[in-house]
């Protein structure tokens, strides 16, 4: 038996029909003739090979299996159908149809997660591909035209290539596990470079060569802020941390700050990035926005 293709129309009579429960109140809502329903339905069972509904001794048209069966498959085809629908429009609007974004690793999780939560709800149509890089890698994702918004720090925030918006702030600290020789009231000038220190490197060749808050030559150097982060735990070395990455530490005495005659701990800087010949559409221009309100 060679099978037909039922229409998109006949896919949402028959959800229509199963939904409200009788052939009358799915014609009232969809604006037919209740004659209309009753074909639409005969043709898709005509072109399936199957009986959809039982009719006879019933006023409430009831699922067979074989409309039980293929309820769920009907249901993913319009939903389907209807997101492409509501991303045509969303397009013909001037919505992005997708944002490519690369945040700071030095933005708190927290929040990146509720800023993507209410994105979600905001812009249901719009796809999101997100990068998390630290450095210069954030202005490299710009440059290499695999991100179109960036939420980066001041190491790039001057780029000439650039336009950038200041957001916000998170304090860094120097922090060490309890008990670490820098971890005393009367640390002398040039004694924090007698001791290991753990910095964030910079995957990316914008920067190379660069230091940034490097005090000690000894020097371990990791492209990945949690494992810094475990090492400090651990009482391997001391370094710069965002503040919101190690307050529970602080708390609970996992970690301790300290107090270092250089003051190498300091404000770093958010800014909202993006090319010059790539100007924010409106979902990304929401989500500078949502960056600024979460960091303030």
């Amino acid at each position: 038996m060679k099978l037909g293709e039922p229409t998109l129309d006949q896919l949402r009579i028959f959800l229509a029909v199963e939904e409200e429960g009788s052939f009358g109140a799915a014609a009232k809502r969809m604006g037919r003739a209740i004659s209309a329903i009753s074909y639409g339905i005969s043709q898709m069972e005509a072109q399936l090979g199957v009986t959809l509904f039982e009719r006879e001794g019933s006023r409430r048209p009831v699922l067979t299996d074989a409309g039980r069966g293929l309820l769920s498959e009907a249901q993913a085809i319009t939903d389907r159908a209807d997101a492409l629908l509501a991303k045509t429009r969303s397009l013909h609007a001037g919505l992005e149809s997708d944002l490519a974004l690369v945040v700071d690793v030095m933005v708190p999780g927290d929040v990146i997660a509720r800023v993507l939560r209410d994105f979600r709800t905001m812009f249901p149509t719009v796809g999101l591909r997100l990068q998390i890089e630290g450095l210069g890698a954030v202005a490299a994702c710009l440059m290499e035209k695999e991100s179109q918004l960036a939420i980066g720090g001041p190491v790039i925030a001057d780029h000439p290539d650039f336009e950038r918006q200041a957001i916000g702030t998170v304090d860094l600290l120097p922090v060490a596990a309890p008990g670490h020789a820098l971890d005393r009231p009367d640390v002398k000038p040039g004694q924090s470079r007698e001791h290991l220190q753990l910095v964030l490197t910079d995957r990316s060749r914008l920067t190379q060569g660069r230091e940034f808050s490097v005090l000690s030559p000894l020097a371990w150097r990791l492209g990945d802020l949690s494992a810094k982060h475990a090492l400090l735990k651990e009482g391997i070395g001391w370094g710069n941390m965002p503040r919101p990455l190690v307050a529970e530490d602080i708390a609970a005495g996992r970690l301790v700050v300290l107090d270092l005659p250089e003051k190498p701990g300091a404000n770093y800087t958010f800014s909202a990035l993006w090319r010059r010949d790539d100007k924010p559409g409106p979902s990304a221009s929401w989500m500078i926005d949502a960056f600024r309100d979460a960091l303030a």
